[in-house]
């Protein structure tokens, strides 16, 4: 396929995945037709006991060493305000985080790949990840074994924050570990023209929130990276009526599985120390999600110098506290996390959020570079 020809079709494809998002776990449309564009191209898909997303497979001249390829396939509940013509047709629900992008990418690097099959040193797996956004996407996949194999992976995601023809690779945790915190405090419901008569779970919870902050600026070490966040208060249904509970719920992000550990720990305290403090009560819950993501030196150092033989300016790019599951695949596989430069003027998760095509032939061709290239690399 000649690179206008490659470019033109991607670019195709992309449209036609942003067009039409889906959700977490909902992912049937999409995962039927990017198995139609692989069965297409005539490109090995294995049964996987996965009921959205997808594995494929491409067989060089030996079974191994075998390298993957990853990207993720759900959308975000957002409403699309970008005003493309290529816009969502599915009300409430959008690619606001690039997800589109990646497939498009991978799904290039697919096709490349699968041309230069005969050459290949080895096998290439290309996972096509649900429920990104959910978290628990990777859980899922690697419980099936599908991977069991794979000695090397990379994962690709597009970032505004870089112009197309960067690439950002760093050592590391180039992305956080992200949990989630559920708090319910429990006072005395009373008129709210008698308060003394109650105990206030609205003004426990504020103090709770208040104390939290300090968690950050007064307990961890000032060059540590983490943020707390309390993202939804729910107390009481009417204007007169102090409510006997309060729930609150946000996330944590950290960097450092030493201050992972501590913060819920620091936390809970706090809250049922505050909440007893008041003459109340507080049941504090915590839900791990994955750790931050771990890209080892020596995958980074590949990384980079594939870059620059593919034409791609590798710059150095700061950690985030946002979060990937693909953290999961690392604490198995090694490998490298790479964000990609799609030059957006709004940020990941915007509903104005929309790349630059221009990116997509390149990410091809470096992804898929990548690919052949570790290939050689383990064998």
């Amino acid at each position: 396929m000649n690179s206008n020809h490659l470019n033109q079709t991607l670019v195709s494809i992309y449209k036609e995945l942003h067009q039409n998002p889906e959700l977490s776990f909902e992912e049937y449309d999409t995962t039927k037709r990017l198995k139609e564009l692989l069965a297409g191209a005539d490109v090995e898909i294995l049964d996987v006991p996965i009921k959205t997303g997808l594995v494929a497979r491409i067989t060089g001249k030996s079974d191994s060493p075998v390298v993957a390829l990853r990207c993720d396939i759900d959308a975000l509940p957002i409403e699309e305000e970008t005003a493309a013509a290529y816009q969502s047709k599915n009300r409430g629900k959008m690619h606001a985080c690039g997800h589109d992008f990646n497939m498009a990418s991978i799904l290039g690097a697919t096709l490349l790949l699968k041309e230069k099959q005969k050459e290949l040193n080895g096998t290439v797996k290309i996972l096509f990840q649900p429920g990104e956004e959910s978290s628990n996407g990777a859980e899922k996949v690697l419980k099936t074994n599908i991977l069991s194999d794979v000695k090397a992976i990379f994962g690709i995601h597009a970032t505004p924050d870089l112009k197309v023809g960067e690439v950002g690779i760093a050592e590391g945790a180039p992305t956080a570990a992200v949990d989630r915190f559920e708090i319910e405090v429990t006072g005395v419901g009373a008129h709210a023209a008698h308060p003394d008569q109650g105990v206030d779970p609205i003004v426990i919870s504020a103090q709770i929130i208040t104390a939290f902050q300090s968690i950050i600026s007064r307990n961890l070490d000032p060059f540590d990276t983490a943020v707390i966040s309390i993202t939804s208060l729910h107390s009481g249904n009417t204007w007169n009526v102090i409510p006997t509970h309060a729930n609150m719920v946000g996330t944590v992000r950290t960097l450092n599985a030493k201050t992972r550990e501590f913060i819920p720990n620091r936390m809970k305290c706090m809250a049922e120390q505050i909440a007893v403090a008041f003459g109340a009560t507080a049941k504090f819950l915590w839900f791990s999600g994955p750790s931050a993501t771990n890209n080892r030196r020596e995958w980074v150092e590949f990384s980079n110098e594939v870059a620059k033989k593919s034409d791609l300016k590798v710059v150095p790019y700061p950690s985030t506290l946002i979060g990937e599951d693909f953290a999961y695949y690392q604490e198995k596989i090694e490998g490298a996390f790479i964000w990609v430069g799609v030059d957006s003027l709004f940020p990941l998760h915007n509903p104005k959020f929309i790349v630059n095509t221009d990116a997509i032939e390149s990410s091809s061709k470096y992804f898929a570079n990548l690919a052949e290239n570790a290939l050689l690399k383990l064998k």
